[in-house]
């Protein structure tokens, strides 16, 4: 009766290594090709084999002698190897318990000869061996052995450089689609303010107000950079580096604080949150009055269940024109106020504004997907 190898005791985690470097299955590639033609030229051999483990099946990534790109587990020699230690030498298969039922061992033209070093993971499971075989029995000196290991190890710096490409592939086209959905949101904002600019001819508000929407979706960018994540914006980040931002642009004698909780939204979501601070700070400089004392704005992001609550606070006299507040001030229809109307509105969401003696207060929520 054959003896077939026992499962690794760590199976699972030993798999998902392994599919986690999107190789099975893939067409020859030259790197492999020359690692198993030199490991079979130092080591005299004619078969060598890059070899990884799968749950049913061994496949090979190269191979030289073999002629083949898979077999059934059944009459794999590796399955047995990655139990053991990281190198492996069976001089005569026929005299190894693991081999000599082995029906591809068995008859005297069969393999005879096995060496072996694993391949392992960057967690350090084995996920399969770069090998050599030969047709007789044989062995290996040392010198042959350590150059086998050597290029074991060559075979995982490939794997990984392979996935790290293919990983930086995927970032590429994740920011490429940032930056199309960013230029987007940019081109819309300028045909309303060329729209604005020439009902009213403040061609000069114009400008700064897109300099503003330019500087928000800036600010999303250079956070997703500085993340450690590759996806989304975390607030918590965001919002006090885009307060930081805003206090070097400002006048003196105004501050600029700013808090949030952990929460990781969209791109065009954080462009959102930092247009309506923007927009903010510009008006109370614009409107208040703020050389009569220190003036201080305040940012501030919560979440009430799926909604994303900006509240924004300064201590300058009633100084701007609102939106919509039932028997409030007269309601404000400029580019900037019309800019955020609309984006907020992009989220099902709503501004409320209020002012008085004390300063003035927005607050803007947004519904997250």
């Amino acid at each position: 009766m054959h003896m077939e190898a026992l499962k690794h005791p760590r199976q699972q985690e030993r798999l998902a290594a392994l599919h986690s470097y999107d190789i099975l299955d893939t067409p020859r590639e030259v790197d492999f090709d020359d690692i198993v033609e030199l490991a079979a030229k130092i080591c005299g051999t004619p078969i060598s084999v890059v070899n990884l483990i799968d749950a049913e099946r061994q496949w090979f990534k190269a191979e030289v002698g073999l002629g083949a790109r898979e077999t059934p587990l059944e009459t794999s020699i590796c399955s047995h190897v990655i139990l053991d230690e990281d190198f492996t030498h069976i001089e005569d298969t026929h005299s190894d318990p693991r081999t000599a039922d082995n029906e591809l061992c068995i008859p005297n033209n069969g393999l005879r000869f096995y060496a072996g070093a694993l391949i392992k993971a960057e967690n350090g499971l084995p996920i399969g061996t770069l090998c050599v075989l030969d047709t007789k029995p044989n062995s290996l000196n040392e010198d042959q052995k350590q150059a086998l290991k050597v290029l074991a190890r060559r075979v995982t710096r490939e794997l990984d450089l392979r996935r790290s490409l293919h990983a930086q592939n995927i970032l590429r086209d994740e920011m490429d689609h940032r930056i199309k959905n960013s230029l987007s949101s940019i081109a819309s904002a300028i045909g309303l303010y060329k729209s604005e600019a020439r009902k009213t001819g403040e061609v000069d508000a114009a400008f700064d107000a897109l300099r503003r929407q330019l500087d928000a979706v800036a600010a999303v960018h250079r956070s997703i950079y500085l993340s450690k994540e590759e996806t989304g914006v975390d607030l918590k980040d965001y919002i006090p580096m885009l307060a930081d931002n805003l206090e070097t642009s400002l006048p003196p004698s105004v501050t600029v604080s700013a808090n949030a909780v952990t929460c990781r939204v969209s791109p065009k979501i954080a462009s959102t949150v930092g247009l309506i601070a923007n927009e903010f700070a510009a008006n109370t400089v614009k409107h208040g009055n703020i050389t009569a004392g220190n003036s201080e704005i305040s940012f501030d992001v919560a979440l009430n269940g799926k909604a994303l609550v900006l509240t924004c606070k300064n201590n300058v006299a009633e100084q701007m024109r609102v939106e919509t507040v039932p028997g409030g001030p007269k309601p404000s229809h400029g580019i900037g106020a019309r800019l955020i109307k609309a984006s907020v509105a992009q989220f099902g969401g709503h501004i409320e504004q209020t002012g008085s003696a004390k300063g003035f207060e927005l607050v803007a929520t947004l519904f997250l997907p």
